[in-house]
C-alpha cells in the first residue's frame, strides 16, 4: 500500500517534506511570516506534482542553451 502511494504521489511528498524542512530551518534561525512558509510549501507541492505528471522539467534546458548558443556564438 506505501509504495503505491510513494509510486503515485512520490513527487509530491518530497516536495512538501522538502518545504517543511526548509520551513523550520527558516523558523529556527530567524521567525519568517507564515505567508513566506506556506510559500515554500506551494513551491515544493508545485514542482513535485510537475514531477509526479511526467511533463518534463519546469526549464526546458536543452531549448535554452541551444538559444544561447545561437545567440552569442563566438565566432559568426
Amino acid at each position: 500500500m506505501w509504495r503505491e502511494i510513494w509510486v503515485t504521489y512520490g513527487g509530491r511528498i518530497a516536495g512538501v517534506t522538502t518545504g517543511i524542512v526548509l520551513g523550520i530551518l527558516y523558523f529556527i534561525v530567524g521567525f519568517w511570516d507564515m505567508l513566506f512558509f506556506g510559500l515554500l510549501l506551494w513551491i515544493g507541492y508545485t514542482i513535485g506534482g510537475f514531477k509526479d505528471s511526467g511533463s518534463g522539467p519546469i526549464i526546458p534546458w536543452n531549448r535554452l542553451t541551444e538559444w544561447l548558443m545561437q545567440r552569442w556564438r563566438p565566432f559568426k
